[in-house]
């Protein structure tokens, strides 16, 4: 039976480490460097895992065989599996009409852009990041924002910031579990710990992002909402990944955290103005004015239109609701 020997070049940790690391020095390389399109890069660095493992480490080449048959398969269940069905839901509320009864519920919180950052960027990008995973919070709350007034580039770049906080556990805690494999360590043990680190980038993210959106003076007038939500989520992080469950932690943490920020704003108002949101356009009418679903283009339009009813903010956020 094989058995890995963790320090091969001459019995040093540090030697054996260059190796190791090479298969993603590779991969950054050559997605950086050479602009490699990224399944391909993958399968180079693939390769180069593989020439490691059997050259370095010594393993037969049938369980190298087989440790990269199960990587793909892990790959596609759980990872890709959810990624799939992530956008699959975000595509289905955008052609229903309901992912712009999304962008009004949360625009309705505050009409400070700053705030709204917050709210979508952080608390509900949180959420995205616990459900889904691997980037789509980046793609959905970056159109969410552009949507709102922002420019796509500084949609991005917030949404990307944002993200920062709630990737350590991934959706629904897979980079913790798939350490807790390959490690042989205890799940629990590594989330309670992940858990007590996390909180204090958790805490700097909001203000980050305010000062991004409308720099010092943004921070100035929001910070408020920017404590209370890093403050709510960095608490409810720790207490839900050490006392709770290590994959619920990120839901339990966005939620509270959102709940919070939307009772704070009940007594509470940013007293500057924010920073000028530009004019959303409507959606074209059909050709001679008719419409052809009425109630779709009166969700399509929502941003500028009445506020929406319960039963559209239910039904707009009733795929979320169902995967929690």
């Amino acid at each position: 039976m094989y058995k890995q020997v963790l320090d091969p070049v001459s019995h040093s940790l540090g030697l054996t480490a260059i190796f190791a690391v090479l298969p993603l020095v590779v991969l950054f390389v050559l997605l950086g460097g050479f602009r490699m399109k990224a399944q391909w890069a993958s399968v180079i660095a693939l390769g180069v895992s593989i020439l490691i493992a059997i050259t370095v480490y010594s393993m037969p080449i049938g369980q190298a065989g087989d440790a990269a048959l199960e990587g793909a398969v892990f790959g596609f269940w759980p990872i890709m599996w959810i990624v799939i069905n992530a956008l699959w839901i975000f595509n289905m509320t955008e052609v229903t009409g309901y992912f712009a009864i999304l962008k009004r519920a949360f625009s309705s919180v505050s009409s400070d852009p700053r705030v709204q950052v917050v709210v979508i960027a952080f608390c509900f990008g949180a959420l995205l990041e616990a459900l889904a995973g691997f980037g789509t919070p980046v793609a959905i709350c970056g159109v969410m924002l552009v949507g709102l007034g922002f420019s796509p580039l500084r949609a991005a770049s917030l949404a990307l910031v944002a993200d920062t906080a709630p990737v350590a556990f991934g959706a629904i805690a897979i980079p913790i579990t798939t350490l807790g494999q390959v490690s042989g360590l205890p799940v629990h043990d590594l989330g309670a710990m992940v858990g007590r680190q996390t909180p204090f980038f958790a805490l700097i993210v909001p203000f980050a992002l305010v000062f991004m959106a409308d720099g010092r003076r943004g921070v100035r007038a929001a910070w408020p909402a920017a404590l209370t939500a890093g403050l709510v989520f960095a608490l409810l992080q720790f207490a839900t990944s050490n006392y709770i469950s290590v994959p619920l932690t990120d839901i339990v943490a966005s939620l509270g955290s959102a709940a919070a920020v939307v009772l704070l704003c009940q007594v509470w108002s940013p007293e500057a103005p924010g920073v000028p949101a530009r004019s959303v356009g409507r959606r074209p009418a059909i050709a001679g004015g008719a419409v052809a679903d009425a109630a779709l283009e009166r969700r399509t339009q929502a941003e500028e239109g009445p506020p929406p009813s319960g039963m559209e903010m239910l039904k707009a956020f009733a795929p979320y609701i169902i995967i929690i």
